[in-house]
């Protein structure tokens, strides 16, 4: 079975690959993006390149999935979202996502997390999607809050990012409560 490629009305959600690491490079190198990521910016194209085939891999593994955000009017590659720590085993993932700043403010995430939890609950029976943000990134919470997702707490020095220890809240969706 190959990779799962997905569409929304405007949207193709597909393998992020090589020929995308310019672009993903683009987006990823720009502090705004990285701000409250959980890691530091891309230096290079070289570093984009190995987060791709990291991507790859891990999907190969069957422990995650990774998609490319594909503009389907233009063909512009505009950000990843994806499952990490998938376990269908376990029956759980945790969600995560970026956007190039040009986009922001569109609906793009908002399609292309609801397509994500669409096929995490109907085709993976997937029971439980976590998500992990920093407390300052309120486009993210507001995001995870307009999904339904319920916020479970406060993680403390979770992600080590720019040489110090960050807070991070925890939100989860159930099968049960998606809709």
């Amino acid at each position: 079975m190959g990779f799962p490629n997905l569409e929304t009305t405007r949207l193709n959600l597909v393998q992020v690959e090589k020929e995308h690491a310019q672009s993903f490079y683009e987006i990823m190198s720009r502090s705004e993006v990285t701000k409250y990521y959980g890691m530091e910016s891309l230096k290079s194209l070289e570093d984009a390149l190995k987060i791709v085939e990291s991507f790859q891999n891990t999907y190969k593994s069957k422990r995650g999935i990774r998609w490319g955000i594909v503009l389907r009017d233009t063909g512009e590659f505009v950000g990843t979202l994806g499952l990490n720590n998938l376990s269908t085993r376990s029956k759980k993932a945790e969600i995560g996502f970026e956007l190039h700043p040009s986009h922001w403010n569109k609906g793009i995430m908002t399609e292309a997390v609801r397509e994500i939890l669409r096929y995490s609950f109907e085709d993976l029976e997937i029971y439980r999607i976590g998500a992990i943000t920093y407390p300052q990134n309120e486009p993210s919470i507001q995001l995870l809050k307009r999904l339904s997702f319920t916020e479970e707490g406060l993680l403390r020095g979770y992600l080590y990012q720019n040489n110090q220890s960050h807070h991070v809240l925890v939100f989860s969706l159930l099968r049960t409560e998606w809709q």
